[in-house]
């Protein structure tokens, strides 16, 4: 059953992002999508958040917001960071934004060997620059209330040793896995991982490198606890 806070959110006009949940007040860029783009009519409500895990209901009024249901949290599931080689054209916004609604915690953009892709000095920035929004975006449009962390780049050899990389030789044992690489459209180059890394397989066919990256945020989600499933094994008997 859904819950009735739950049901209430998702069909409220929008969420954004505030300093303070006692007297919430949008930034210049949000009334203007709130009142130009979006076109929200006075008493029609919004959802807003701390980022923190913090959010309540507001409604629309003349010149400002006004709070009309107590300020809740919502639990926070274990962390997960998904270590990502920016990809060709907007394939790796795409990643992002699906990654930030399948509820990964960070998002930390990997310099591998095999970048097909400009990724140095301003270029560079601009692209971790571009993550950053679209995961504030796709935090507010699925109603997600903590915060995604895209962190600064990473070269492989900086990567903590308790990070799984994403190979097709891999294991399928994903237990314990918090954190994964995926690598580039040209995947990983030999020997750029230690031998001592641990592998995870993403299943028996060749994926592209943005839906990896949708296939690994999901297992690591699922794994943190956060989508409230329970997968039991049925029977023919």
């Amino acid at each position: 059953m859904i819950r009735a806070d739950w049901a209430r959110r998702v069909a409220a006009l929008a969420q954004f992002h505030v300093a303070s949940l006692e007297t919430p007040a949008l930034d210049h860029d949000d009334e203007h999508h709130l009142r130009r783009v979006l076109r929200a009519n006075v008493g029609e409500e919004v959802v807003v958040t701390d980022g923190r895990g913090s959010w309540s209901i507001c409604e629309v009024g003349e010149q400002r917001l006004r709070r009309v249901s107590p300020v809740q949290r919502d639990q926070a599931c274990d962390a997960t960071t998904l270590y990502l080689a920016p990809l060709k054209g907007d394939r790796s916004e795409w990643a992002v934004a699906k990654a930030t609604e399948l509820g990964v915690s960070n998002i930390v953009p990997l310099v591998s060997q095999r970048l097909v892709v400009k990724f140095k000095g301003e270029t560079r920035d601009k692209i971790v620059s571009r993550w950053r929004r679209i995961a504030k975006e796709s935090c507010g449009q699925c109603r997600r209330t903590y915060d995604v962390a895209v962190q600064d780049p990473v070269f492989v050899r900086d990567v903590p040793s308790e990070v799984a990389v994403a190979d097709f030789a891999g294991t399928g044992d994903w237990r314990g896995v918090r954190s994964v690489a995926i690598g580039p459209e040209g995947g990983w180059e030999p020997e750029e991982w230690s031998k001592e890394r641990r592998f995870v397989s993403l299943g028996p066919t060749v994926l592209r490198g943005e839906t990896a990256a949708v296939a690994a945020a999901s297992i690591l989600a699922f794994g943190a606890g956060g989508w409230g499933f329970t997968l039991g094994t049925g029977s023919n008997e």
